[in-house]
Order: C-alpha cells, then structure tokens, then sequence
C-alpha cells in the first residue's frame, strides 16, 4: 500500500465513523458542539499520533503476549499528557468533555490502530495512517458537532446566527442537541456516505 493511501484511507475509503462505525461513545456524547467536537478530534488525534509512533518504534521489542497491556500504557501516557495539558490551558473545553478525556485510553480507534498498523509497519508510514486517522475522525465529529449546533442552538462556534438571518423556530429542532438528535445526524450522515460509496463501486 502506498504512503498516499495509508494518508487517505482514514479520511475517505475507512472513516473511522462514518465507515468503520468505531468510536461511537465519544462520537454521539460530546458532538453537540463544534468547539467539543474539534477538542475531542485534536486531543484523539494526538493520542493516535504519539501512539502509533512509539508503537511503531517499539514493535520488535515488545513480546507479542502482553503488547495489549504495553499499547494500553502507551495510549494511557498520551492521554495523560492531553487531559493535563487541557486543564491547564483550555479548562473550559476540559469540563465539558469531562470524563471523555481519559476514555480516550479505551477508545477502540487508537488501539485498533497500534495493533492493526503501527505494530506491523514503520514509523512514517505509521505516522501517516495516525494523521489520516485522526483528520477523518475530526473531520467527522466537527460535521455532527456542526449540523447539531445549527439546528439544535441555532449557534455556531457559540456565536449566534441570528445576525445572519438565520433564525429557527424557537425549540423547533432543540432535539438536535440532546442524545436522540445524536443518533438522528449520524444516522443521516452515514446513510449519506453509504450511498456515495455504492455509487463509486457502480
């Protein structure tokens, strides 16, 4: 597989979200925003990106029967390093993420990847598969977390749209930003995508 596709497959072809259906509790919990949804998307990117390095760096090293626990620590220290930096210079985002932060320890996307790629392949290529990874994953909750703040707050970014002439029904779409207008937009999202992708296989 080329450097070009280990980029782009996690955008595109294996959207962790939209494709791969993984990461759903982060996903559906914290996209009610789009600030939430680009703070959740950057702190999981990072985890995905130092991971998979030192996956990478280490895979000859770490015995094939405790590589799961040795990736958990792994991920765990990255995660760490997000959650203390968040406290210290974004509180506010830290509180409203809450305890989605240090789930990102368990997250199945970042130890899918450490196992599935970052063990078996070099560095580089391993640190292109994090980034696509990571964009594809941002890039998903950001179009939730967006969809879900227009409609449901009539705000994007916490500014009010009302200025631009945009002004919903009062309460008309508040079930945007509760937990079933979470399943409501992803569900949406994905049949959207699944339709493009069958269209390309025609």
């Amino acid at each position: 597989m080329s450097l070009k596709q280990d980029f782009t497959r996690g955008i595109f072809t294996e959207n962790p979200t939209f494709r791969l259906i993984l990461g759903m509790c982060p996903t559906l919990a914290v996209s009610t925003s789009l600030v939430n949804a680009i703070g959740m998307g950057a702190a999981t990117t990072f985890v995905l990106l130092g991971s998979n390095i030192l996956v990478s760096l280490f895979r000859k090293l770490i015995p094939s029967n405790i590589r799961i626990p040795a990736f958990i620590v792994i991920i765990a220290t990255f995660v760490t390093i997000v959650e203390l930096t968040m406290q210290a210079y974004f509180p506010a985002l830290n509180k409203s993420l809450g305890i989605f932060i240090p789930l990102i320890v368990v997250n199945c996307i970042i130890l899918g990847r450490a196992e599935a790629f970052a063990s078996k392949n070099p560095v580089f290529p391993s640190i292109l598969d994090a980034l696509g990874m990571g964009i594809g994953f941002t890039g998903a909750l950001a179009l939730l977390g967006a969809t879900r703040e227009i409609l449901g707050a009539g705000t994007i970014w916490g500014y009010s749209l009302s200025g631009a002439g945009f002004n919903p029904v009062p309460n008309a779409f508040g079930i945007m930003i509760l937990p079933p207008g979470a399943f409501i937009a992803l569900g949406l999202f994905l049949g959207f995508f699944n339709s493009l992708a069958k269209k390309r296989k025609v």
